[in-house]
Protein backbone atom coordinates (compact mmCIF):
# COMPACT_ATOMS: atom_id res chain seq x y z
CA UNK A 1 0.00 0.00 0.00
CA UNK A 2 1.65 3.37 -1.34
CA UNK A 3 0.04 5.45 1.68
CA UNK A 4 0.29 8.44 0.05
CA UNK A 5 3.44 8.10 -1.77
CA UNK A 6 3.71 8.78 -5.96
CA UNK A 7 6.00 6.32 -7.41
CA UNK A 8 7.74 6.53 -10.94
CA UNK A 9 5.47 6.38 -13.99
CA UNK A 10 2.32 8.13 -12.20
CA UNK A 11 1.53 11.53 -13.93
CA UNK A 12 2.14 14.73 -12.35
CA UNK A 13 -0.52 16.28 -9.83
CA UNK A 14 -2.48 19.13 -11.77
CA UNK A 15 -2.61 21.18 -8.54
CA UNK A 16 -5.01 24.44 -10.67
CA UNK A 17 -7.41 21.27 -10.59
CA UNK A 18 -6.96 19.99 -7.13
CA UNK A 19 -7.28 23.58 -5.98
CA UNK A 20 -10.44 23.79 -8.05
CA UNK A 21 -11.82 20.81 -6.86
CA UNK A 22 -11.08 21.49 -2.77
CA UNK A 23 -12.42 25.02 -3.14
CA UNK A 24 -15.82 22.89 -4.97
CA UNK A 25 -16.26 20.41 -1.92
CA UNK A 26 -16.22 23.73 -0.13
CA UNK A 27 -18.59 25.21 -1.24
CA UNK A 28 -21.10 22.31 -1.19
CA UNK A 29 -20.09 21.76 2.13
CA UNK A 30 -21.50 25.67 3.03
CA UNK A 31 -24.62 24.91 1.20
CA UNK A 32 -25.21 22.11 3.07
CA UNK A 33 -24.74 23.44 6.23
CA UNK A 34 -26.67 27.01 5.09
CA UNK A 35 -29.44 24.37 4.32
CA UNK A 36 -29.23 22.36 7.55
CA UNK A 37 -29.48 25.58 9.60
CA UNK A 38 -32.44 27.14 7.78
CA UNK A 39 -34.51 23.98 8.31
CA UNK A 40 -33.34 23.41 11.77
CA UNK A 41 -34.01 26.77 12.65
CA UNK A 42 -37.19 26.01 14.87
CA UNK A 43 -35.62 23.14 16.68
CA UNK A 44 -32.93 25.71 18.01
CA UNK A 45 -35.30 28.39 19.25
CA UNK A 46 -34.87 28.26 22.83
CA UNK A 47 -37.97 27.36 25.03
CA UNK A 48 -39.67 30.00 27.56
CA UNK A 49 -39.68 29.94 30.84
CA UNK A 50 -43.19 29.93 31.89
CA UNK A 51 -44.17 30.22 36.07
CA UNK A 52 -46.28 27.75 37.00
CA UNK A 53 -49.90 28.29 37.32
CA UNK A 54 -53.23 26.97 37.29
CA UNK A 55 -56.48 27.11 35.25
CA UNK A 56 -59.87 25.67 35.11
CA UNK A 57 -60.89 24.17 32.20
CA UNK A 58 -64.20 22.92 30.38
CA UNK A 59 -64.90 20.27 27.99
CA UNK A 60 -68.33 17.88 27.25
CA UNK A 61 -70.00 19.86 29.78
CA UNK A 62 -67.17 19.26 32.53
CA UNK A 63 -64.82 20.60 34.54
CA UNK A 64 -61.15 20.26 35.60
CA UNK A 65 -57.97 21.85 36.05
CA UNK A 66 -55.18 22.41 33.57
CA UNK A 67 -51.09 24.04 34.55
CA UNK A 68 -49.55 26.88 32.07
CA UNK A 69 -47.48 24.21 30.52
CA UNK A 70 -51.01 23.02 29.51
CA UNK A 71 -50.85 19.42 31.22
CA UNK A 72 -53.84 17.98 32.94
CA UNK A 73 -53.62 18.29 36.69
CA UNK A 74 -57.48 17.59 37.45
CA UNK A 75 -59.61 15.36 34.88
CA UNK A 76 -61.91 17.28 33.62
CA UNK A 77 -65.38 15.23 36.02
CA UNK A 78 -67.18 17.56 37.50
CA UNK A 79 -70.45 19.19 37.08
CA UNK A 80 -69.90 22.90 38.62
CA UNK A 81 -66.90 25.14 37.91
CA UNK A 82 -63.86 25.07 39.68
CA UNK A 83 -62.72 27.73 41.25
CA UNK A 84 -58.80 28.30 42.02
CA UNK A 85 -58.31 31.25 44.51
CA UNK A 86 -54.70 32.07 43.54
CA UNK A 87 -53.35 30.67 40.36
CA UNK A 88 -49.77 30.56 41.72
CA UNK A 89 -50.87 27.95 43.98
CA UNK A 90 -52.76 24.16 43.72
CA UNK A 91 -55.92 24.51 45.59
CA UNK A 92 -59.08 23.58 43.72
CA UNK A 93 -62.63 24.38 45.21
CA UNK A 94 -64.99 21.48 43.57
CA UNK A 95 -68.74 21.97 44.01
CA UNK A 96 -70.95 19.18 43.67
CA UNK A 97 -74.33 17.72 45.24
CA UNK A 98 -75.80 20.83 44.03
CA UNK A 99 -79.76 20.74 44.54
CA UNK A 100 -80.82 24.02 43.24
CA UNK A 101 -84.32 24.47 44.21
CA UNK A 102 -83.26 24.46 47.47
CA UNK A 103 -79.87 26.06 47.17
CA UNK A 104 -77.95 23.75 48.43
CA UNK A 105 -74.38 22.34 47.69
CA UNK A 106 -71.46 20.39 49.28
CA UNK A 107 -67.46 21.50 48.56
CA UNK A 108 -63.99 20.06 48.55
CA UNK A 109 -60.94 21.38 48.51
CA UNK A 110 -57.95 19.15 46.67
CA UNK A 111 -54.64 19.38 45.70
CA UNK A 112 -52.50 18.89 42.20
CA UNK A 113 -52.47 14.92 43.73
CA UNK A 114 -56.40 15.09 44.17
CA UNK A 115 -55.91 14.60 47.40
CA UNK A 116 -58.76 16.43 49.73
CA UNK A 117 -57.44 18.99 52.39
CA UNK A 118 -59.09 20.75 54.74
CA UNK A 119 -61.42 17.80 56.09
CA UNK A 120 -62.18 19.48 59.26
CA UNK A 121 -65.30 21.37 58.28
CA UNK A 122 -68.59 21.03 56.23
CA UNK A 123 -67.38 23.28 53.27
CA UNK A 124 -64.76 25.86 52.81
CA UNK A 125 -65.04 28.62 49.64
CA UNK A 126 -62.81 31.21 48.05
CA UNK A 127 -64.25 34.91 49.32
CA UNK A 128 -65.32 36.48 46.13
CA UNK A 129 -64.77 40.23 45.83
CA UNK A 130 -65.66 42.75 43.11
CA UNK A 131 -64.09 46.20 41.95
CA UNK A 132 -66.48 48.84 40.40
CA UNK A 133 -66.27 47.41 37.19
CA UNK A 134 -67.32 44.05 38.00
CA UNK A 135 -63.84 42.14 37.91
CA UNK A 136 -64.07 39.39 40.13
CA UNK A 137 -61.08 38.50 42.39
CA UNK A 138 -60.69 36.54 45.49
CA UNK A 139 -59.59 37.49 48.81
CA UNK A 140 -55.76 36.02 48.85
CA UNK A 141 -54.37 33.61 50.99
CA UNK A 142 -57.84 32.56 53.27
CA UNK A 143 -60.44 30.46 52.85
CA UNK A 144 -64.17 30.93 54.13
CA UNK A 145 -65.08 27.63 56.96
CA UNK A 146 -68.65 26.77 57.72
CA UNK A 147 -69.23 24.12 60.75
CA UNK A 148 -72.47 23.38 61.93
CA UNK A 149 -74.09 26.72 60.35
CA UNK A 150 -71.40 29.26 61.58
CA UNK A 151 -68.81 30.34 59.23
CA UNK A 152 -65.02 31.31 60.03
CA UNK A 153 -62.06 32.06 58.79
CA UNK A 154 -58.73 29.64 57.69
CA UNK A 155 -55.47 30.35 55.95
CA UNK A 156 -53.87 28.46 53.49
CA UNK A 157 -52.48 26.42 55.67
CA UNK A 158 -55.70 25.07 57.49
CA UNK A 159 -54.54 27.35 60.13
CA UNK A 160 -57.79 28.69 62.07
CA UNK A 161 -57.82 32.19 62.15
CA UNK A 162 -61.33 32.89 62.88
CA UNK A 163 -63.41 30.87 64.87
CA UNK A 164 -66.94 29.64 63.27
CA UNK A 165 -68.91 32.06 65.36
CA UNK A 166 -70.57 34.43 62.98
CA UNK A 167 -73.89 33.81 60.85
CA UNK A 168 -71.79 34.85 57.81
CA UNK A 169 -68.35 36.17 56.40
CA UNK A 170 -68.42 38.02 53.08
CA UNK A 171 -65.68 40.27 51.33
CA UNK A 172 -66.37 43.88 51.57
CA UNK A 173 -67.30 44.75 48.24
CA UNK A 174 -64.15 46.56 46.27
CA UNK A 175 -61.72 46.53 49.44
CA UNK A 176 -58.78 43.80 49.71
CA UNK A 177 -58.03 42.68 53.13
CA UNK A 178 -61.06 43.29 55.14
CA UNK A 179 -64.07 40.94 55.89
CA UNK A 180 -67.91 41.97 56.31
CA UNK A 181 -69.34 39.77 59.21
CA UNK A 182 -72.82 39.00 60.60
CA UNK A 183 -73.91 38.36 63.65
CA UNK A 184 -77.31 38.35 65.39
CA UNK A 185 -78.53 40.36 62.22
CA UNK A 186 -75.84 43.24 62.89
CA UNK A 187 -72.92 43.73 61.18
CA UNK A 188 -68.99 43.95 62.01
CA UNK A 189 -65.85 44.67 60.56
CA UNK A 190 -62.28 42.02 60.88
CA UNK A 191 -59.31 42.38 58.51
CA UNK A 192 -58.16 39.02 56.65
CA UNK A 193 -55.81 37.76 59.46
CA UNK A 194 -59.47 38.23 61.67
CA UNK A 195 -58.24 41.18 64.03
CA UNK A 196 -61.48 42.92 64.75
CA UNK A 197 -61.90 46.29 63.54
CA UNK A 198 -65.71 46.91 64.15
CA UNK A 199 -67.85 45.20 66.42
CA UNK A 200 -71.02 43.89 65.20
CA UNK A 201 -72.92 46.69 66.45
CA UNK A 202 -74.37 48.06 62.86
CA UNK A 203 -77.21 47.94 60.47
CA UNK A 204 -75.39 48.49 57.26
CA UNK A 205 -71.47 48.61 57.07
CA UNK A 206 -69.58 50.41 53.34
CA UNK A 207 -66.44 51.41 52.33
CA UNK A 208 -65.74 55.24 51.91
CA UNK A 209 -63.21 54.43 49.14
CA UNK A 210 -61.56 51.12 47.90
CA UNK A 211 -58.82 51.46 50.05
CA UNK A 212 -59.49 50.25 53.80
CA UNK A 213 -57.49 52.61 55.11
CA UNK A 214 -59.51 55.35 54.08
CA UNK A 215 -62.56 54.35 56.60
CA UNK A 216 -65.51 52.94 56.63
CA UNK A 217 -69.52 54.34 56.55
CA UNK A 218 -71.54 52.79 59.04
CA UNK A 219 -75.28 52.96 59.85
CA UNK A 220 -76.63 52.53 63.67
CA UNK A 221 -80.00 50.73 63.92
CA UNK A 222 -81.83 54.69 64.23
CA UNK A 223 -80.84 55.07 60.76
CA UNK A 224 -78.44 57.10 61.35
CA UNK A 225 -74.75 57.31 59.82
CA UNK A 226 -71.28 57.98 61.14
CA UNK A 227 -67.30 56.83 60.34
CA UNK A 228 -65.33 54.74 61.75
CA UNK A 229 -61.60 54.67 60.45
CA UNK A 230 -59.65 51.38 60.30
CA UNK A 231 -57.75 52.11 63.23
CA UNK A 232 -61.22 51.93 65.60
CA UNK A 233 -61.49 55.72 66.12
CA UNK A 234 -64.84 57.07 65.53
CA UNK A 235 -64.37 59.51 62.98
CA UNK A 236 -67.98 60.97 62.83
CA UNK A 237 -70.69 59.67 65.31
CA UNK A 238 -73.58 58.19 63.77
CA UNK A 239 -75.92 61.29 64.24
CA UNK A 240 -75.96 61.92 59.98
CA UNK A 241 -78.70 61.37 57.53
CA UNK A 242 -76.51 60.05 55.08
CA UNK A 243 -72.93 60.65 54.39
CA UNK A 244 -71.17 60.33 50.83
CA UNK A 245 -68.12 57.81 49.97
CA UNK A 246 -65.78 60.21 49.16
CA UNK A 247 -62.21 60.48 50.55
CA UNK A 248 -60.58 63.64 51.52
CA UNK A 249 -57.74 62.15 52.94
CA UNK A 250 -59.69 61.72 56.43
CA UNK A 251 -59.87 65.92 56.62
CA UNK A 252 -63.52 66.43 55.55
CA UNK A 253 -66.52 64.32 54.94
CA UNK A 254 -69.59 65.32 52.46
CA UNK A 255 -72.57 64.39 54.96
CA UNK A 256 -76.58 65.12 54.73
CA UNK A 257 -78.53 66.79 57.73
CA UNK A 258 -81.68 68.00 57.97
CA UNK A 259 -81.71 66.92 54.08
CA UNK A 260 -79.09 69.72 53.34
CA UNK A 261 -75.57 68.20 52.11
CA UNK A 262 -72.88 70.01 54.29
CA UNK A 263 -68.68 69.25 54.61
CA UNK A 264 -67.90 68.48 57.87
CA UNK A 265 -64.33 68.38 58.88
CA UNK A 266 -62.98 65.47 61.77
CA UNK A 267 -62.72 67.95 64.62
CA UNK A 268 -66.14 68.52 63.74
CA UNK A 269 -66.22 72.07 62.28
CA UNK A 270 -68.76 72.62 59.51
CA UNK A 271 -68.71 74.22 56.16
CA UNK A 272 -71.00 74.64 53.20
CA UNK A 273 -74.32 74.35 55.01
CA UNK A 274 -76.77 73.83 52.46
CA UNK A 275 -75.59 76.24 49.93
CA UNK A 276 -75.51 73.69 47.06
CA UNK A 277 -77.87 71.52 45.71
CA UNK A 278 -75.28 68.74 46.09
CA UNK A 279 -71.74 67.76 47.00
CA UNK A 280 -69.60 65.74 43.77
CA UNK A 281 -65.95 65.33 45.39
CA UNK A 282 -63.74 66.90 48.25
CA UNK A 283 -60.26 67.48 46.67
CA UNK A 284 -57.88 68.71 49.12
CA UNK A 285 -59.33 72.28 50.28
CA UNK A 286 -61.44 72.22 47.18
CA UNK A 287 -65.15 70.96 46.49
CA UNK A 288 -66.96 70.18 43.40
CA UNK A 289 -70.08 71.27 43.69
CA UNK A 290 -73.46 70.99 42.24
CA UNK A 291 -75.83 74.33 41.85
CA UNK A 292 -78.78 74.52 39.92
CA UNK A 293 -77.72 71.33 37.84
CA UNK A 294 -74.66 72.93 36.73
CA UNK A 295 -70.77 71.96 38.07
CA UNK A 296 -68.40 74.54 40.04
CA UNK A 297 -65.16 74.25 42.60
CA UNK A 298 -65.53 76.14 45.57
CA UNK A 299 -63.08 76.40 48.78
CA UNK A 300 -64.26 74.77 51.76
CA UNK A 301 -63.30 76.54 54.33
CA UNK A 302 -64.67 80.25 52.90
CA UNK A 303 -67.39 79.32 49.99
CA UNK A 304 -64.91 80.92 47.93
CA UNK A 305 -65.51 80.46 44.55
CA UNK A 306 -62.93 78.43 42.24
CA UNK A 307 -64.68 77.84 39.39
CA UNK A 308 -67.81 79.46 38.38
CA UNK A 309 -70.76 76.67 38.49
CA UNK A 310 -71.47 77.17 34.89
CA UNK A 311 -70.23 73.86 33.35
CA UNK A 312 -71.97 70.62 32.44
CA UNK A 313 -69.63 68.61 34.38
CA UNK A 314 -66.59 68.42 36.73
CA UNK A 315 -64.25 65.82 37.55
CA UNK A 316 -61.09 65.66 38.95
CA UNK A 317 -57.58 65.37 37.01
CA UNK A 318 -54.34 65.66 38.83
CA UNK A 319 -52.35 68.40 40.02
CA UNK A 320 -55.25 70.98 40.57
CA UNK A 321 -56.07 70.32 37.14
CA UNK A 322 -60.17 69.32 35.71
CA UNK A 323 -62.09 67.96 33.30
CA UNK A 324 -64.69 69.79 32.76
CA UNK A 325 -67.30 69.73 29.70
CA UNK A 326 -69.04 72.33 28.39
CA UNK A 327 -71.33 72.53 25.28
CA UNK A 328 -71.20 69.02 25.50
CA UNK A 329 -67.69 68.41 24.34
CA UNK A 330 -64.76 67.88 27.37
CA UNK A 331 -61.93 69.88 28.20
CA UNK A 332 -59.32 70.52 30.83
CA UNK A 333 -59.08 74.12 33.21
CA UNK A 334 -56.64 74.94 35.79
CA UNK A 335 -57.75 75.58 39.25
CA UNK A 336 -58.19 79.48 37.99
CA UNK A 337 -60.80 78.40 35.48
CA UNK A 338 -57.79 79.21 32.35
CA UNK A 339 -58.02 77.11 29.47
CA UNK A 340 -55.21 73.84 29.25
CA UNK A 341 -57.02 71.32 26.95
CA UNK A 342 -59.30 72.77 24.32
CA UNK A 343 -63.73 71.70 24.32
CA UNK A 344 -63.19 69.51 21.53
CA UNK A 345 -63.37 65.46 22.79
CA UNK A 346 -66.40 62.93 23.48
CA UNK A 347 -64.81 61.98 26.68
CA UNK A 348 -61.18 62.56 28.71
CA UNK A 349 -59.87 60.08 31.20
CA UNK A 350 -57.33 60.56 33.67
CA UNK A 351 -55.28 57.10 33.92
CA UNK A 352 -53.58 58.05 37.28
CA UNK A 353 -51.34 55.30 37.80
CA UNK A 354 -49.80 56.37 34.44
CA UNK A 355 -50.44 59.85 35.06
CA UNK A 356 -51.55 60.66 31.77
CA UNK A 357 -54.99 61.80 29.92
CA UNK A 358 -57.22 59.81 27.38
CA UNK A 359 -59.27 61.80 25.27
CA UNK A 360 -61.46 60.62 22.69
CA UNK A 361 -62.27 61.68 19.84
CA UNK A 362 -65.38 61.84 17.50
CA UNK A 363 -63.47 58.62 15.44
CA UNK A 364 -63.29 56.62 18.77
CA UNK A 365 -59.86 57.22 18.19
CA UNK A 366 -57.56 59.06 21.22
CA UNK A 367 -55.05 61.81 21.86
CA UNK A 368 -53.04 61.11 24.83
CA UNK A 369 -51.74 63.79 26.84
CA UNK A 370 -49.06 64.62 29.49
CA UNK A 371 -49.27 66.00 32.95
CA UNK A 372 -47.81 68.78 31.43
CA UNK A 373 -50.96 69.25 28.95
CA UNK A 374 -48.87 68.17 25.64
CA UNK A 375 -50.62 66.03 22.92
CA UNK A 376 -47.64 62.84 22.87
CA UNK A 377 -49.88 60.58 20.60
CA UNK A 378 -52.38 61.58 18.19
CA UNK A 379 -55.59 59.58 16.79
CA UNK A 380 -54.26 56.31 18.69
CA UNK A 381 -56.48 53.63 19.72
CA UNK A 382 -54.80 52.57 23.33
CA UNK A 383 -55.57 49.21 23.63
CA UNK A 384 -53.03 47.65 26.44
CA UNK A 385 -52.47 49.99 29.63
CA UNK A 386 -50.29 47.46 32.02
CA UNK A 387 -49.32 49.08 34.78
CA UNK A 388 -47.71 45.86 36.44
CA UNK A 389 -44.66 46.22 33.26
CA UNK A 390 -45.36 49.80 33.05
CA UNK A 391 -45.95 50.32 28.91
CA UNK A 392 -49.00 50.94 26.72
CA UNK A 393 -49.81 49.10 23.73
CA UNK A 394 -51.46 51.70 21.10
CA UNK A 395 -52.66 50.81 17.48
CA UNK A 396 -51.14 54.24 15.63
CA UNK A 397 -51.67 54.12 11.66
CA UNK A 398 -52.56 50.16 11.72
CA UNK A 399 -49.74 49.59 13.65
CA UNK A 400 -49.11 48.04 16.88
CA UNK A 401 -46.32 50.23 18.69
CA UNK A 402 -45.51 50.03 22.73
CA UNK A 403 -44.81 52.77 24.46
CA UNK A 404 -43.48 53.39 28.56
CA UNK A 405 -45.05 55.90 30.82
CA UNK A 406 -42.53 58.44 29.53
CA UNK A 407 -44.01 57.96 25.70
CA UNK A 408 -40.89 56.93 24.80
CA UNK A 409 -41.14 54.13 21.92
CA UNK A 410 -40.18 50.70 22.89
CA UNK A 411 -39.51 47.62 20.59
CA UNK A 412 -41.20 44.42 21.42
CA UNK A 413 -37.96 42.61 22.39
CA UNK A 414 -37.74 45.52 25.25
CA UNK A 415 -41.18 45.07 26.39
CA UNK A 416 -41.09 41.06 25.86
CA UNK A 417 -37.69 40.63 26.69
CA UNK A 418 -38.43 36.76 28.06
CA UNK A 419 -40.13 35.99 24.87
CA UNK A 420 -38.41 33.61 21.97
CA UNK A 421 -40.60 34.29 19.15
CA UNK A 422 -42.09 38.07 17.99
CA UNK A 423 -44.61 38.85 15.81
CA UNK A 424 -43.74 40.26 12.57
CA UNK A 425 -45.07 41.44 9.49
CA UNK A 426 -44.01 41.80 6.15
CA UNK A 427 -45.47 43.99 3.28
CA UNK A 428 -48.01 41.60 2.03
CA UNK A 429 -49.58 42.19 5.02
CA UNK A 430 -48.91 38.72 6.13
CA UNK A 431 -47.50 37.76 10.14
CA UNK A 432 -44.94 35.42 10.92
CA UNK A 433 -42.84 35.00 13.58
CA UNK A 434 -38.76 35.89 14.13
CA UNK A 435 -36.39 35.77 16.90
CA UNK A 436 -34.56 37.89 18.73
CA UNK A 437 -32.11 38.33 16.21
CA UNK A 438 -34.50 38.69 13.46
CA UNK A 439 -34.41 35.32 11.84
CA UNK A 440 -37.33 34.36 10.49
CA UNK A 441 -38.59 31.42 12.55
CA UNK A 442 -42.09 31.35 11.55
CA UNK A 443 -42.95 31.88 8.00
CA UNK A 444 -45.24 34.98 6.74
CA UNK A 445 -48.36 32.59 6.20
CA UNK A 446 -51.07 34.27 8.69
CA UNK A 447 -53.67 36.27 8.28
CA UNK A 448 -53.46 37.83 11.93
CA UNK A 449 -51.75 36.77 14.63
CA UNK A 450 -50.81 38.04 18.34
CA UNK A 451 -47.96 38.22 20.47
CA UNK A 452 -46.32 35.18 22.17
CA UNK A 453 -48.13 34.82 25.40
CA UNK A 454 -47.13 34.44 29.07
CA UNK A 455 -47.14 30.76 29.00
CA UNK A 456 -45.07 30.50 25.35
CA UNK A 457 -48.21 30.03 23.04
CA UNK A 458 -49.24 32.73 20.44
CA UNK A 459 -52.51 32.73 18.10
CA UNK A 460 -52.30 32.79 14.61
CA UNK A 461 -55.38 32.94 12.29
CA UNK A 462 -55.73 31.53 8.93
CA UNK A 463 -59.02 31.62 6.71
CA UNK A 464 -61.08 33.10 9.21
CA UNK A 465 -60.00 30.55 11.91
CA UNK A 466 -57.77 30.71 15.15
CA UNK A 467 -55.04 27.96 16.13
CA UNK A 468 -51.91 28.39 18.40
CA UNK A 469 -48.27 27.81 17.71
CA UNK A 470 -45.71 26.84 20.85
CA UNK A 471 -42.23 29.00 21.58
CA UNK A 472 -40.39 27.46 19.27
CA UNK A 473 -42.84 27.85 16.59
CA UNK A 474 -44.27 24.42 15.78
CA UNK A 475 -47.86 24.58 15.37
CA UNK A 476 -50.00 23.17 18.47
CA UNK A 477 -53.49 23.53 17.22
CA UNK A 478 -54.23 23.53 13.67
CA UNK A 479 -56.35 26.79 12.85
CA UNK A 480 -59.66 25.45 13.28
CA UNK A 481 -61.35 27.38 15.68
CA UNK A 482 -63.90 30.50 14.51
CA UNK A 483 -63.79 32.39 18.54
CA UNK A 484 -65.92 35.08 16.74
CA UNK A 485 -67.14 35.67 19.80
CA UNK A 486 -63.69 36.06 22.14
CA UNK A 487 -62.81 39.16 23.13
CA UNK A 488 -59.64 37.91 24.06
CA UNK A 489 -57.53 35.25 21.84
CA UNK A 490 -55.05 33.29 24.37
CA UNK A 491 -53.92 29.36 23.95
CA UNK A 492 -52.54 26.99 26.52
CA UNK A 493 -51.61 24.16 24.46
CA UNK A 494 -54.96 22.83 22.66
CA UNK A 495 -57.09 25.15 25.01
CA UNK A 496 -58.51 28.34 24.37
CA UNK A 497 -59.41 30.78 26.57
CA UNK A 498 -63.37 30.69 27.08
CA UNK A 499 -65.80 33.58 25.97
CA UNK A 500 -66.74 34.50 29.85
CA UNK A 501 -63.78 36.76 30.95
CA UNK A 502 -65.20 37.00 34.64
CA UNK A 503 -64.84 33.30 34.74
CA UNK A 504 -61.65 33.21 33.02
CA UNK A 505 -61.00 29.22 32.27
CA UNK A 506 -60.15 27.39 29.30
CA UNK A 507 -61.54 25.26 26.58
CA UNK A 508 -61.10 22.72 23.55
CA UNK A 509 -64.78 23.56 22.59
Amino acid sequence: MSKGRRYEGEQKLNLKKVFAVIIAIAVIIMFIIGIKHLFSAKSTTEEKTVALKYFPVYTDNKWGVIDSKGNTIISPEYDEYIVIPDNTKPIFICTYDVDYEKGTYKTKVINEKNEEIYTDYNNVEALENYDENNNLWYEDGIFKVEQDGKYGVIDTNGKLLVSPEYDSIEALQGVDKVLLTEKNGKFGIIDNVGTVIIDNNYKKIEPISSKYEDGFIVEAENGKYGVISYTKTTELETKYDDIKKIYSNGKYYAVKENNKWEVVSEDGQKYLEGAYDDIVSINGENVIVKDNNKYGVVQVTDNKKIIDTTYEEISYGSDNKYIVKSNNKYGIIDASGNKLVDFKYESITYRDIADFYEATNSDYTSDLIDANMNVKLSNVILSELNTTDGYMKVRENNQDKYYNFKFEEKNVQNIFAGNTLFLSKNQEGKYGFVDKNGNVVVNYIYDDASEQNEYGYASVKQNDLWGAIDSKGNVVVEPSYKLENNALIRFIGKWHLGEDLNLYYFTDE
